[in-house]
C-alpha cells in the first residue's frame, strides 16, 4: 500500500526543481543566497533556510575559490544506477547513448515542465513531453516518444540525473521493458549531464529569453516550433559539423551505407 505524500514534501519537490535550475544556469556556482534571489524573481516566497536545506539535501553547493570541491567534481554515486556514461558524449553512431532531463517554463497560468531526450551522436531531440506537473509520467512519456521514434534494435544507454522522477519504480520498470540501460550523474555534479543542460540553455537563450507566456498552450506551441521546426531541422550545431542535427544524422547514415 502506497503512503500518501505530504503537502510539505510535494512543495519541497517542486521547489527543488526550481532550485536546481537556478543553480545549473549559474554554471553550478550559486549558493543558497543567490538561488533564493532567483526564486524571489520568479515570485516564490520560501525562506533562505528552506533553500539552504534543500540544496544541502541534493548536494548543490556554491563554487568557492579554485579548490576542487567534492560536490562539484566528485559527487556521491547514484543509488539506483552507476554513472556508466562517464561523460562519454561522442558515440560514433545514433541510438547508442541518450541523455534526458527536465526544465521549467513560466506562464501566467503557472509552471510548464519540459522533459527531453537527446541522442548524443547528433544532439537531436528525439523525444519530449510537457506537463503542468513534474511527475514520473512526464519523463516516461518523453522516453516513450524517443523509443517510438527511433525503434532502436540494440540496447541503448539512457543517462539522467538523480531526480526523483528517474529513481522511482515507474522509470526503472520502463527501462527494463524497452531494453534500455540506466546511467545516472553523481549527485550535485551538473557536468555529468552537460549536454542536456546545454540544450536547455540554448532553448531559453534563443527562444524563451526570460519572457512569460500568457498560457501553457502558447508555451507548448512555441517550444514545439523551436524543437521540431528550428533546432532539429534548421539550427546548425557545432558538434554536428555545423549541420542541423537530423541532417548530420542522415549524412552519417548515407556515408555508412556507401562504405
Amino acid at each position: 500500500m502506497k503512503q500518501s505524500v505530504s503537502d510539505r514534501a510535494k512543495e519541497d519537490r517542486r521547489l527543488l526543481g526550481l532550485i536546481k535550475q537556478s543553480w545549473l544556469e549559474s554554471g553550478c556556482v550559486y549558493g543558497y543566497r543567490k538561488v533564493k534571489s532567483d526564486l524571489r524573481d520568479l515570485g516564490e516566497t520560501c525562506s533562505k533556510h528552506r533553500v539552504a536545506r534543500l540544496m544541502k539535501q541534493e548536494g548543490l553547493r556554491a563554487q568557492v575559490g579554485y579548490r576542487n570541491r567534492r560536490g562539484m567534481y566528485g559527487g556521491k554515486p547514484a543509488h539506483v544506477a552507476d554513472n556508466l556514461l562517464n561523460r562519454d558524449f561522442s558515440p560514433d553512431r545514433p541510438n547508442q547513448r541518450w541523455v534526458t532531463d527536465i526544465t521549467y517554463i513560466k506562464t501566467h497560468e503557472g509552471w510548464l515542465y519540459l522533459a527531453v531526450v537527446l541522442d548524443l551522436f547528433s544532439r537531436a531531440v528525439i523525444g519530449w513531453s510537457m506537463s503542468s506537473r513534474m511527475e514520473s509520467e512526464l519523463v516516461t512519456q518523453a522516453l516513450l516518444a524517443a523509443v517510438w521514434r527511433r525503434k532502436p534494435k540494440e540496447r541503448v544507454l539512457i543517462h539522467s540525473d538523480q531526480g526523483s522522477q528517474f529513481t522511482g519504480y515507474e522509470w526503472q520498470d520502463f527501462l527494463a521493458k524497452h531494453n534500455l540501460e540506466g546511467s545516472m550523474s553523481r549527485r550535485g555534479n551538473c557536468h555529468d549531464n552537460a549536454v542536456a543542460e546545454s540544450f536547455f540553455q540554448l532553448l531559453k537563450r534563443e527562444r524563451i529569453k526570460k519572457k512569460i507566456y500568457p498560457t501553457r498552450a502558447k508555451a507548448r506551441s512555441d517550444i514545439f516550433d523551436y524543437i521540431e521546426i528550428f533546432y532539429n531541422s534548421r539550427r546548425k550545431h557545432g558538434h554536428a559539423n555545423n549541420l542541423p542535427p537530423l541532417v548530420y544524422e542522415q549524412v552519417g547514415v548515407n556515408k555508412t551505407n556507401t562504405v
